[in-house]
């Protein structure tokens, strides 16, 4: 009884900060859903720009004027929201990490969220103009590009996640590095198979096209050297921290055998 009485209070604390997770981001959402055709507008500006005057958006379903705002208005309330949701999902697992670990953890919750926040404007001002401009330059004669709202939203938001997630290389990088999975010597030996998987992700998380697929593959190597710079400074823990490791596990027992 005494072993399960913990896990349900881990489950319960668990509970409570997803729904304080969840929480946010529908107040977010409530604050933003009033514009949310105004936002859709926002996010629809670079294929407008790119479009002949001819051209023109089209909702192709009954309910799609409705949903495509809303749908979007809520998945900017989740990005909006990050912060705060990294914050509980922390708040949760700190309790359980050792000082040192702490220290690396918190640098790299701030600048997980920076990156993913990096990678969506990056898609949205560099990518979108040029494949959008692209698109609409090869339309064949006599074709009218008319583009459905709701396809449009998920080639956009397919984009936004995979730039968004791309942008954390670096952190992923840091965390290899420092966790003693691999180190900076042995990635550097690597980087001709980097490069070729690089490549390879872009194909697999954009559309089918080839400017999508190098826009994201050339800044993921970028933020692949980046990553390489910042784990110089982490490194797999040493012998101090080890102990430093031990003498804390010493102090815990203490307190809960007392």
């Amino acid at each position: 009884m005494s072993q399960q009485q913990p896990l349900i209070s881990h489950l319960l604390e668990l509970r409570t900060k997803l729904l304080k997770a969840i929480a946010s981001v529908l107040l977010v959402f409530i604050c933003m859903v009033y514009w949310a055709n105004d936002i859709y507008h926002y996010m629809a500006t670079p294929l407008m720009q790119a479009l002949p005057e001819s051209g023109s958006m089209i909702a192709t379903d009954v309910a799609a004027p409705f949903f495509a705002p809303f749908k979007l208005t809520l998945v900017l309330a989740f990005f909006i929201a990050i912060p705060y949701v990294l914050y509980q999902v922390w708040s949760f697992v700190a309790p359980g990490l050792y000082k040192h670990e702490k220290r690396l953890i918190t640098p790299l919750l701030f600048s997980s969220t920076m990156l993913f926040y990096l990678g969506i404007a990056f898609s949205y001002y560099v990518v979108f103009p040029v494949v959008f401009g692209f698109f609409a330059s090869v339309a064949p004669e006599g074709v009218e590009v008319a583009t459905d709202i709701s396809s449009y939203l998920s080639f956009i938001l397919k984009l936004f996640f995979a730039f968004g997630l791309a942008f954390e290389i670096p952190v992923a990088v840091v965390l290899l590095c420092w966790g003693g999975v691999t180190n900076v010597e042995d990635l550097k030996t690597k980087r001709p198979y980097i490069v070729v998987g690089a490549f390879v992700i872009g194909m697999l998380l954009t559309p089918p096209d080839i400017i999508s697929q190098t826009m994201l593959a050339v800044p993921m190597l970028v933020l692949f050297e980046g990553g390489l710079l910042a784990a110089r400074f982490y490194s797999k823990k040493d012998d101090e921290e080890e102990q430093e490791d031990l003498d804390e596990e010493k102090d815990q027992q203490e307190e809960s055998g007392n």
